[in-house]
């Protein structure tokens, strides 16, 4: 019932595509760490403090010698020079330093692929990506789907917008022109086909 809701509110296609190379958050964007994330933190001549660890659900982390320190929302330079600070205690002038070894990404910079995809899931937002690179990620749509009946629902400032994406134009025909740029937090919804 929710779906037929959204589907009766759309637009026929999303805003126009976002410039090369920029993304909705601007040229300098930073990559924020999120909960799932997993992180190498890499302490010069201190190869013991030396370890990869995932950011919890409660988006903090534990390394040895600092417990329970808040990683999410910051960006790996951010945390690196807090690690720094609370390892000066133990250690003379620490160098460390944070690399992200597996992207999840804050929830607000997620792309959700849901419905009648292969593989419905949370996507990490990359810069410039589209419709065609959130269903290669989620495998395709399945014998069920009714592809050219997909929405993608979109925050834009306070309102919420749902745009048709015909997915089976732009994966069945190669038609390029479904292929719509997506930004942080869309959702994509596929239908299932009615027999």
């Amino acid at each position: 019932m929710v779906l037929g809701l959204v589907l009766a509110g759309c637009a026929s296609q999303p805003p126009a595509p976002l410039s090369p190379g920029i993304g909705p958050t601007g040229p300098t964007a930073d990559y924020l760490i999120g909960p799932g994330d997993v992180l190498g933190i890499y302490v010069f001549r201190a190869p013991e403090l030396t370890v990869d660890v995932p950011v919890r659900p409660d988006g903090r982390i534990s390394i040895p010698l600092v417990e329970d320190l808040v990683a999410v929302g910051k960006t790996p330079t951010q945390l690196t020079r807090e690690i720094e600070g609370r390892l000066a205690k133990y250690v003379q002038q620490p160098t460390a330093t944070v690399i992200v070894k597996n992207f999840v990404g804050p929830f607000d910079q997620q792309v959700r692929v849901v419905g009648e995809a292969t593989k419905p899931q949370a996507i990490p937002y990359r810069a410039n990506m589209t419709a065609l690179d959130a269903m290669i990620e989620a495998g395709g749509l399945t014998k069920y789907a009714a592809g050219n009946r997909a929405v993608l629902v979109r925050r834009e400032g306070s309102s919420q917008n749902s745009y048709t994406v015909r997915l089976d134009d732009l994966l069945r025909d190669g038609d390029v022109k479904q292929n719509v740029a997506l930004r942080p937090g869309d959702v994509l919804i596929i239908p299932q086909a009615w027999f």
